[in-house]
């Protein structure tokens, strides 16, 4: 029998039934149930807050063989500061009581985990999912401590690269450039995405007709994907038929919906709120024509490679792992608001492009599909197998 730690940056629910559950679909017990291909067991150390209802219709994270250690539910870098003393101690048991360790970082109570495991001289694997310099670049993160913060995040992650015993980027090579893992060690490259069949259409789009409906699919709980900037971006466009589907949910949705009103958008733009993961997602998807996602930092998107399996158009911004995704003309600076709003209008303008955009963007997410995927997962986990517990 084999245990593998996970720490994750995430914030789950411990319902009145003792499980837990997430409000992001995408975290669900299937996504922890990848580390069972390798490990006996799965334990993840996360923030959970019990609750007493609410928990009715949404997916349960915890179930047979993946169970969670609750840290406390501190936001942002005060509370973290506060709560630091707090978290130590569960971590320190949560890696007592697992034979191997995997640290999902950016994240700052892996940060604590990762400083326990070297004080034991203990081996740990790292997946790789964000780049703290662009996720905390400034508008992307309200906080008054900000750059301290993102000064010790980008420090602390360069050291745990080159101190990990292997390593796993969302990234072919953008993340590897900034945050170079040491030599001769494993290291491979993955998404967390999970692309089954039905999540790609069979042929691209070919009908751009009278082409307007943008879509944004991504978190609203801080700015660093940038849905500010859309807004201005399309408020910058003079033409009815534009419109801004937003789909998603967070603490600055009502912010984002001011805004909106203040820019007199209040008929162009729609908040769809939080909407299922899987084919929910998929129908807002294939009623777009364009998706955009002009963020100010990302590790690798999973909403728009998910966009690009239906063959929808793309434009990001130039940040991270979007340039490997995206071709130059179908990117722009982060933060620029021109910029993007002439993008938005030369794509929608050039049908012939669009259906280009369709082709080469269906052909991209076929590396990103399950059966490409899962290979990779499964030799990062056997490694980690191999150099923490060699003898299970």
């Amino acid at each position: 029998m084999a245990s593998i730690l996970v720490t994750h940056t995430a914030r789950f629910l411990r319902g009145p039934d003792d499980q837990v559950y997430t409000t992001d679909p995408v975290l669900d017990y299937a996504f922890f149930t990848r580390y069972l291909s390798v490990f006996d067991t799965v334990g993840v150390a996360a923030r959970v807050r019990r609750v007493e209802k609410g928990c009715e219709d949404l997916p349960r994270a915890s179930g047979p063989n993946v169970s969670f250690r609750d840290l406390p539910d501190y936001r942002g870098p005060w509370e973290f500061l506060r709560t630091r003393k707090t978290l130590t101690g569960p971590l320190r048991e949560a890696i007592h009581a697992h034979d191997a360790h995997c640290l999902r970082v950016p994240c700052a109570h892996t940060t604590l985990a990762w400083r326990e495991l070297l004080n034991r001289g203990a081996p740990f694997g790292l997946e790789i999912a964000g780049d703290p310099a662009e996720s905390l670049s400034r508008g992307a993160y309200p906080s008054i401590l900000r750059p301290l913060a993102r000064w010790v995040a980008t420090r602390d992650l360069r050291i745990q690269c080159i101190t990990a015993g292997a390593t796993a980027y969302v990234t072919r090579e953008a993340l590897q450039r900034r945050y170079p893992p040491a030599h001769n060690t494993f290291t491979t490259h993955y998404s967390s995405i999970d692309l089954p069949p039905e999540a790609m259409i069979d042929a691209p789009r070919t009908d751009f007709r009278d082409a307007g409906r943008l879509i944004f699919v991504g978190t609203l709980a801080v700015l660093y994907k940038a849905p500010d900037v859309l807004i201005r971006a399309v408020a910058r466009i003079d033409r009815p038929n534009v419109r801004l589907n937003i789909v998603g949910d967070g603490a600055e949705r009502a912010g984002l919906e001011s805004l909106a009103a203040s820019l007199g958008l209040g008929s162009r733009i729609t908040f769809h709120g939080k909407v299922p993961a899987g084919t929910a997602v998929r129908e807002r998807l294939d009623a777009a024509d364009l998706f955009v996602l002009p963020s100010r930092g990302e590790g690798l998107p999973r909403a728009m490679i998910e966009a690009m399996a239906r063959g929808l158009p793309c434009i990001g911004s130039d940040t991270a792992g979007i340039p490997e995704l995206l071709p130059p003309e179908d990117r722009v600076p982060p933060g620029d608001v021109d910029a993007l709003a002439r993008k938005i209008v030369a794509l929608l303008d050039d049908p012939k492009r669009m259906r280009q955009a369709s082709r080469r963007n269906l052909e991209v997410s076929q590396d990103y599909a399950r059966r490409t995927l899962a290979p990779r997962r499964e030799a990062f986990y056997a490694e980690l197998r191999r150099i923490c517990c060699p003898e299970r």
